[in-house]
């Protein structure tokens, strides 16, 4: 027997038990995580260091870094986040609707848990913690499979979550990671039919692909996202600077951060200068078309490559655009459907924007960096999916249950 397989029977012998578990014991075993975490503070930090010297040891980017690092703060948000679930409604048993049908047949539509789910992703141990809660939550077994960058931390969070759960009475498989991190392991991981119901991969465009093409468990795709900002001609250019700076600069390494600006050629002259002015300030590198070019001096030349890459780091791609229609079909283009955004005070255009841009969340004068569970007021997520089918947007809670009729009868037959 491998041991991915036996990760599979243990996750299966978990399921049976936290598939039933009330709200009140699934909140009991969450307190006790949040409390775990506050208390192995300096442990994980400990460990988080680990990775961290072979993050700068193997040229990782300072951006990366900061998605990789654990500090007392992270560890009280991720703590904080955990008790935010505490507070809200669990999913499990909820009616969605139901009917009673001519021949006395009552059936209730209802949510339940998916099962065990698998999750992979890269260098953010934060994720461990998220992801571990909100399956918990919603009466789902998880198996974590991180990065090799944040292996030590990912460990040190699992162990600690394993035992908080176990003290509070629910069995420690509830929440597995996975400590080898070759590649055929993580190749068995997604062929793990019969033990894993849905694997969601969270990372980059790369990870999700490999993920995509290679596994025969359902999958659920998230988090790539090159996202776009649009300065239309009629924009607040004080707001449109403030909009591109924060969905760019305010934390680059993540999903919802944009990748790529598209200015109309009717404010370019003035915009450009301003936001390349706030840029500077951030040592944002900046790549352009020829009409940026020739009103920024400085910058690099924007190729096919540069407007189709999720950066991750304080680069972007800026294109100058005859009107909304070139900036619609440049996202139709190159976007991965995450976030969108139309800085702009014509009606018409925002609602041109929000019907023909086909994205998880499209925005109107606001910034991408809103893409998030919490932000939206779902408590944390798993993830931002960004595909169509089972749930589409961030992934909370509900977006991590399926449906069961229940069908009640007093002896109907067909």
């Amino acid at each position: 027997m491998s041991y991915t397989q036996e990760l599979g029977i243990r996750a299966k012998a978990a399921e049976a038990v936290i598939s039933t578990a009330g709200t009140r014991v699934k909140n009991e075993a969450l307190a006790a995580i949040s409390k775990a975490l506050i208390e192995n503070q300096e442990l994980i930090i400990a460990e988080n260091a680990k990775d961290i010297a072979a993050a700068k040891a193997n040229g990782m980017t300072e951006a990366k870094q900061d998605r990789l690092k654990l500090d007392a703060k992270r560890i009280s948000d991720m703590a904080k986040g955990v008790d935010e679930l505490i507070a809200l409604g669990d999913p499990v048993g909820e009616i969605i609707e139901g009917c009673t049908r001519p021949n006395g047949l009552r059936i209730t539509k209802t949510r339940t848990p998916l099962g065990v789910i698998g999750i992979i992703y890269e260098s953010r141990p934060n994720v461990t913690v998220d992801a571990a809660a909100l399956c918990l939550k919603a009466g789902n077994v998880v198996i974590l499979k991180g990065g090799k960058e944040a292996i030590n931390s990912n460990i040190c969070l699992g162990s600690i979550m394993r035992k908080a759960i176990a003290g509070a009475g629910l069995p420690e498989d509830v929440i597995q990671v996975v400590e080898n991190t070759s590649r055929e392991t993580t190749t068995e991981i997604m062929r793990l039919n019969g033990y894993i119901d849905v694997l969601i991969p969270r990372g980059s465009a790369g990870l999700i692909q490999a993920v995509v093409q290679n596994a025969t468990v359902p999958v659920i795709e998230t988090g790539a996202g090159n996202c776009h900002v649009y300065v239309d001609a009629s924009a607040d250019m004080d707001m449109a600077v403030d909009i591109t700076d924060n969905a760019k600069t305010q934390r680059p390494s993540v999903c919802n951060a944009i990748e790529s600006l598209l200015v109309h050629k009717d404010c370019a002259e003035k915009f450009l200068p301003l936001i390349a002015e706030r840029f500077r300030s951030h040592n944002v590198r900046i790549y352009g078309c020829d009409r940026t070019m020739a009103i920024l001096s400085g910058i690099e030349k924007a190729t096919e490559n540069e407007y189709a890459t999720e950066f991750n780091d304080y680069v972007i791609a800026v294109k100058v655009v005859d009107d909304i229609d070139e900036a619609i079909a440049h996202i139709r283009k190159y976007s991965t459907r995450h976030s969108e955004c139309i800085v702009t005070s014509l009606l018409a255009n925002a609602e041109k924007f929000q019907r023909e841009i086909d994205a998880a969340a499209v925005y109107v004068n606001a910034s991408t960096r809103f893409t998030d569970g919490g932000e939206f007021g779902l408590g944390a997520e798993i993830g931002i999916s960004t595909q169509k089918l089972h749930a589409r947007g961030p992934m909370g809670l509900r977006e991590l249950t399926t449906v069961k009729y229940l069908i009640n009868g007093n002896g109907q037959i067909r």
